[in-house]
């Protein structure tokens, strides 16, 4: 009897102490980590303000020339006024211009070249707070929390890496994830490179010390 009282003392007392940690653990955790894998990006990049363009029209050089594209998302040409550009890839926006030009030369070709990236805000990614520079990014295929840090400079003295945030709209809804900068950039741990995806928004805050 004394042995039984004795074991289930024991056994007692081990859960007790799992039951602690399980809770501590549930304390300690404020996000979720970044998800390690994503879906492919779609690979066709979308023209945005800000960005240069060059439009070629074959046999016609005349007409061909380098754009920028303005803050309201068109272009303007010669023979073309205030065609709509923005959130269009480039053979979607080198058909509009053909239908454009159809009126004054006959079977127009076109091609567009974009030849400096913004892209729209919906294809960019944007890094806020503790950044060395905090600034809006174009998207990449394939572009990694390494590449946004290495673009942006890595972060100030007071930042709190480890508490960065990763804020990415996924099926309509927004979420947020945690992201371990200073594991990256300071200790060189690779696990801690996450993708990044069009839209996402980093945000690095400040220690509290």
């Amino acid at each position: 009897m004394g042995k039984y009282k004795a074991n289930l003392i024991k056994y007692s007392a081990i859960a007790l102490v799992a039951a602690g940690t399980l809770a501590l653990g549930g304390c300690a955790t404020r996000m979720t980590p970044a998800p390690a894998e994503i879906q492919a990006a779609n690979p066709d990049y979308l023209i945005g303000p800000g960005d240069s363009i060059n439009i070629i029209v074959w046999r016609n050089p005349e007409v061909s020339m380098s754009v920028p594209v303005r803050p309201d998302g068109k272009i303007t040409t010669p023979l073309v006024e205030d065609l709509p550009a923005s959130g269009k890839t480039s053979t979607e926006l080198a058909r509009d211009i053909e239908k454009a030009l159809a009126k004054f030369i006959q079977q127009p070709v076109v091609t567009v070249v974009v030849s400096s990236f913004v892209g729209t805000y919906g294809e960019q990614i944007r890094v806020i707070g503790q950044a060395a520079r905090p600034q809006s990014l174009p998207y990449r295929r394939d572009m990694s929390l390494m590449d946004v840090m290495i673009a942006v400079g890595g972060t100030t003295e007071f930042a709190a890496g480890n508490r960065a945030s990763l804020v990415r709209v996924i099926d309509g809804k927004q979420q947020k994830f945690n992201v371990r900068i200073d594991d990256l950039v300071k200790d060189g741990d690779i696990s801690a490179n996450v993708p990044m995806r069009p839209g996402d928004v980093l945000v690095i805050p400040e220690s509290y010390f």
